[in-house]
C-alpha cells in the first residue's frame, strides 16, 4: 500500500470513528453534524450520513422520527418554514448548499423533489415538464423543448401513455401517472440528486410497482433519496438504508445487512415490528 493509500485509509478510519457510520469513498452528498431546530424544538439530532452516487438510500423509521424534516434539509426546502434552522455542514459534492452564496433555486435544480401526493401545476401536461426548462433557461427553442419533454415522459414510461394529449390538463391523468408526471418534470431539468417524501403511499399497488421499477431505472443515471414508511419498499428498491428514531440516525448500512443483521437494537425492534 503506497503512502497516498495509507493517508486515505487512516482518513476514513478517523472520520468512521467521528461519525460511527460506514462511510463512503466518495459520495455524491455528505452530510456532517446537522441539527434542525423549529423554534426551541430540537427534530433533528447530529445526523452524519453520506449519500452515494447513482445509488438509491431510503430512510425509515416510525412516524415522526424526523425523516422527511432532514429529506427536505437536502435541497433547503426546510428554508420555506420561518421558524426552522438548520445547523451543521451539508455537502453537495465539495459545496456547502448552505453557504450563503449558494443560488437556492439554482440549488433546487441540482436536488429535485417528488412529494408524497402527485402535485401537478394546473397546466397541460407538456407545459408541466417543460415548466423547469423554460425557468433556467435549458432549451433555445421550441424544438428543443419539445425534445426535452419527450425524452423526459419516455424516461418515465409516460410518453406513450400520453403523446396523443399533451395539451390535456395534468389534473386528468390517473394518480399513478401524476406521480410520475411529476417525476418527468423533476428530471426534466436534469438534477444531480432526487429527493422523494414517500413517492407511493397515495398510489395503488400497480402504481406503487410501476413508480417502484422506474427509481430502479433512473438510479442508473441519479442518485435518489427516498423517504418510505414501507420496509418492504426500502428492502426492494434501495442499496443503502437509514434508521431514524425520535429525530436521531441510529443506523445506516448496506439494505441487505439493515434489514438481516441490524447492529442497533432499536433497528431489530423496528424491523421486527415492536416498535413503529
Amino acid at each position: 500500500m503506497n503512502n497516498a493509500q495509507i493517508s486515505k485509509a487512516e482518513i476514513v478510519s478517523e472520520t468512521y470513528q467521528t461519525t460511527g457510520f460506514p462511510l463512503l469513498d466518495d459520495p455524491k452528498m455528505r452530510v456532517r453534524n446537522v441539527d434542525v431546530f423549529y423554534g426551541e424544538k430540537q427534530a433533528i439530532f447530529d445526523v452524519n450520513l453520506d449519500i452515494g452516487k447513482n445509488q438509491v438510500i431510503s430512510m425509515i423509521g416510525p412516524s415522526g422520527c424526523g425523516k422527511s424534516t432532514f429529506l427536505r434539509c437536502l435541497n433547503r426546502m426546510n428554508d420555506t418554514i420561518d421558524i426552522c434552522r438548520v445547523e451543521g455542514e451539508l455537502l453537495l459534492e465539495s459545496q456547502n448548499i448552505y453557504d450563503k452564496k449558494i443560488d437556492v433555486v439554482e440549488l433546487r435544480a441540482r436536488v429535485g423533489m417528488v412529494f408524497q401526493k402527485p402535485n401537478p401545476f394546473p397546466k397541460s401536461i407538456y407545459e408541466n415538464v417543460a415548466y423547469g426548462a423554460r425557468i433556467h433557461g435549458l432549451t433555445d427553442n421550441k424544438v428543443q423543448l419539445d425534445e426535452l419533454v419527450e425524452k423526459s415522459l419516455i424516461r418515465c414510461g409516460l410518453w406513450k401513455e400520453v403523446k396523443d394529449r399533451l395539451e390535456e390538463p395534468a389534473t386528468g391523468l390517473s394518480g399513478g401517472q401524476q406521480q410520475r408526471l411529476c417525476i418527468a418534470r423533476a428530471i426534466a431539468v436534469n438534477p444531480e440528486v432526487i429527493l422523494m417524501d414517500e413517492p407511493c403511499s397515495a398510489l395503488d399497488p400497480i402504481a406503487t410497482a410501476t413508480v417502484e421499477e422506474l427509481i430502479h431505472e433512473l438510479s442508473e443515471n441519479f442518485t435518489i433519496c427516498i423517504v418510505t414508511h414501507s420496509m418492504q419498499q426500502a428492502a426492494r428498491v434501495s442499496q443503502r438504508t437509514a434508521y431514524f428514531h425520535l429525530g436521531k440516525l441510529i443506523e445506516v448500512n448496506d439494505t441487505s445487512t439493515v434489514f438481516t443483521n441490524p447492529e442497533h437494537k432499536l433497528t431489530e425492534e423496528y424491523i421486527t415490528g415492536r416498535i413503529g
